[in-house]
């Protein structure tokens, strides 16, 4: 099974991605697509910019095209074409969401860690708090529009591992 864990950034879904990792036997993790890149030499502007994102997203789509199964996605096309939209909301991403659809095919269980009221993460140990919390309700917006089926986890770290552990074994 291909499970994509997405959402803004400091949601949690890089320790829920691990955590994950840990209870399903057999899996391997894609980490995000940002630190893939950077690690193979990749230079980030300072600032978050839309070619970085085209980046991520070309490089993300690649990783699901090209993975076997029991793999869990750190990020997918999905949150980086949010990101990318919420940067740059005049760019044109319609061919970008058209091959987000046809690559998210591949994907089994889509994971959306969105940010929760009362946020558990506090606005000051968050970067950017406008930006996530715009590209949260723009990934809201989206899931309808990909017509992609979604478990949305909340609450404490095992909470979260536990509603991802209840579909899968359903």
């Amino acid at each position: 099974m291909r499970i994509a864990v997405f959402g803004a950034h400091k949601v949690g879904k890089t320790t829920l991605a691990e955590e994950l990792l840990e209870h399903l036997p057999g899996y391997t993790l894609e980490q995000e697509p940002y630190y893939q890149l950077e690690s193979s030499g990749y230079e980030f502007s300072e600032n978050p910019n839309a070619e970085d994102f085209i980046a991520q997203f070309n490089y993300s789509a690649k990783l699901i095209s090209q993975s076997g199964k029991n793999v869990l996605f750190d990020r997918c096309v999905i949150d980086i074409l949010a990101y990318l939209h919420v940067l740059d909301p005049h760019r044109n991403i319609q061919f970008l969401f058209e091959k987000a659809q046809t690559i998210i095919a591949e994907i089994d269980l889509f994971v959306f860690v969105a940010i929760e009221e009362p946020d558990l993460i506090p606005g000051y140990q968050t970067d950017r708090p406008k930006l996530r919390s715009q590209v949260n309700d723009l990934l809201h917006d989206w899931i309808e529009d990909f017509g992609i089926e979604v478990i949305e986890v909340s609450g404490t770290l095992s909470n979260r591992r536990d509603q991802v552990h209840s579909c899968i074994s359903a």
